[in-house]
């Protein structure tokens, strides 16, 4: 099945100055509306979920990208998708992930909390999980010494380039969002409907501006995606699991470690100074976008039918006992 992705890994894609301009707004933008949401409150709450909020972090970034590494061992895919792969789940959760939670009838509040914890922390995380697992990767597969990605992967520039497109958008939205209260409940669905319009034309617009590279590719690439983002949920999920917390949080840190933010990967995809617009971890990361909405509305629609405990009658039986 791969051999049709043999070509992949010398492949660059096509993607003008004015796109990337673009697709750098268009991502600042997303994470301003995201920011909006965010308050200080958001972060002591992780203080009435410690357990939950330390599974989910650990399970976004410590295990994700190392079960990532395993997988990408396991199916041995052309060695651009593998790097695309392991950016990925380097990158923090995605801008939908709240959305997806609510519909889930999650923990929306624990999912919220680790969305900014895990959106503050991508600034030194992403590019240190990709300088550990990226580079474990390269020493392993020789193939990956030809691919057009730098052999020493450039960390300092990776921080100050995910800086600038999550970290500054999350500061002045969170200003904003509390400077402006009435301004921002009043607007905030708008919001949210313009960020997802927003996500998915600017993934759209990555695969329409190279859409002749795509017909062969769809079907593996489609099978790669599908297993890493079952890895992903699952990873979330199973670390709930074993940590014994609520089914509520189970399918927040499910979510939570499932949706990643693949508008940043493909950002520092096509950065010059980082990968140049590489075919195989760039196609990776726009049917990851793409995918991923689909799934998260798909677990969503499943989850929202199966009914959690009452937290009514857990009360009752407490106060029985």
């Amino acid at each position: 099945m791969f051999d049709l992705l043999k070509d992949i890994d010398s492949m660059r894609l096509n993607f003008s100055e004015g796109g990337l301009l673009f697709m750098n707004i268009t991502l600042a933008a997303i994470m301003f509306g995201v920011a909006l949401e965010i308050k200080v409150q958001n972060f002591k709450n992780i203080l009435n979920y410690p357990k939950s909020a330390i599974l989910g972090f650990g399970s976004q970034f410590l295990l994700l990208p190392a079960l990532t590494f395993i997988l990408v061992i396991i199916i041995n895919p052309p060695a651009s998708i593998a790097m695309g792969m392991i950016l990925i789940a380097a990158c923090p959760g995605g801008n939908i992930s709240n959305f997806i939670s609510s519909l889930s009838k999650a923990n929306v509040a624990l999912s919220v909390s680790l969305t900014a914890i895990a959106t503050l922390s991508a600034t030194i995380l992403t590019p240190l999980n990709f300088a550990v697992w990226g580079g474990l990767y390269v020493k392993y597969s020789e193939r990956a010494l030809h691919l057009n990605i730098p052999i020493q992967i450039d960390f300092w520039q990776m921080a100050q380039t995910v800086f600038i497109l999550l970290g500054i958008p999350l500061i002045l939205g969170m200003w904003f969002g509390n400077r402006f209260p009435e301004f921002t409940k009043k607007y905030m669905k708008h919001i949210k409907i313009g960020s997802v319009v927003l996500y998915l034309s600017f993934i759209f617009g990555a695969l329409w501006a190279n859409r002749s590279f795509m017909g062969s590719i769809l079907v593996p690439i489609g099978v790669i995606v599908l297993l890493l983002n079952a890895q992903t949920l699952f990873t979330g999920y199973i670390v709930g699991l074993a940590g014994k917390v609520s089914r509520a949080d189970r399918r927040t840190l499910s979510i939570e470690t499932g949706i990643q933010n693949s508008g940043l990967a493909l950002i520092l995809i096509f950065n010059p100074k980082l990968f140049d617009a590489n075919g195989g971890m760039a196609v990776m990361a726009a049917w990851w976008g793409i995918w991923q909405m689909v799934s998260g509305l798909v677990l969503a629609a499943i989850l929202s039918r199966i009914k959690l405990p009452s937290m009514v009658k857990k009360a009752k039986v407490f106060t029985r006992g």
